[in-house]
């Protein structure tokens, strides 16, 4: 295990088993999120879905008090300033929740705290979201000037529905974690106490599960998204097929029988 308090990095990567953890470390500044940790997101993430023993990844912020507060405005001189300087930042941003958003493997944002602008995206590029009782939601991009692309705002929608995404967009202010449970922002909102648990339950009862099966099931979820006309049924056909050809598929059945918890190895 990583000793968090005795790293500089701003952006860690962690590994516990087969769960991987990505960690903004910026707690002093309520982990808002410079370039360079963009930038350093897109090499973790990499990383981790090179590791094929990875089953699921939890996305956090260090501190306790922060998920992640959105953009470092203390940078916004020094980063975001020209429109050659923006340009860069969006880049490197956009290729961070990319990342996230299609990594082929389940994700769990473990929000504790602020989860606030550039961290309520990150959040809902995750599939799930668990949050726990002191947690406040936001976007105030209206409130800073900030325009707003069509990935976020869809993404958004795409969990809470069109008006609940305009209304906080529009009002800008925070919302309770009960509001966002309420809304279907987050999948549970949990005693400050609870959270961890809550976390390490979700993940073990994935890591426990068939990864072709959940593979399949987070391609389907991420075609419904897309446009009818760019879906590719057929990728996902032969990925439900291997599910069917597979030596798990075997072990499912014959751990059914033999009233015995499976151990499935992803082939």
């Amino acid at each position: 295990m990583l000793d968090i308090a005795k790293t500089e990095e701003k952006l860690i990567g962690r590994r516990d088993g087969p769960v991987g953890h990505v960690i903004f470390n910026n707690p002093e500044r309520h982990n808002a999120v410079s370039l360079d940790m963009w930038q350093a997101m897109a090499t973790v993430m990499d990383d981790f879905l090179a590791d094929d023993d990875i089953r699921v990844l939890v996305v956090t912020g260090a501190g306790g008090k922060a998920f992640v507060s959105g953009a470092d405005i203390s940078k916004f001189e020094s980063e975001r300033a020209t429109k050659e300087a923006v340009a860069a930042y969006a880049e490197a941003s956009k290729a961070a929740y990319e990342r996230l958003y299609n990594f082929p493997k389940p994700t769990i944002a473990r929000i504790e705290g602020y989860c606030i602008g550039g961290g309520a995206a990150l959040a809902v590029c995750c599939d799930l979201r668990v949050c726990n009782e002191s947690a406040r939601f936001a976007v105030p991009a209206a409130k800073l000037g900030l325009g707003y692309g069509y990935d976020g705002l869809k993404r958004l929608s795409d969990i809470v529905g069109i008006s609940r995404a305009m209304e906080i967009f529009y009002t800008a202010r925070q919302f309770s974690a009960q509001e966002a449970y309420d809304m279907g922002l987050v999948n549970a909102a949990v005693p400050d106490n609870e959270l961890d648990q809550a976390v390490d339950d979700i993940t073990t009862r994935i890591g426990q599960n068939a990864p072709l099966t959940i593979a399949a099931v987070k391609r389907a979820a991420r075609e419904i998204t897309r446009d009818p006309d760019d879906r590719d049924l057929k990728a996902l056909e032969d990925m439900v097929q291997a599910c069917f050809d597979s030596e798990d598929y075997v072990e499912g059945r014959r751990a059914f029988m033999e009233k015995r918890k499976p151990v499935f190895k992803g082939r």
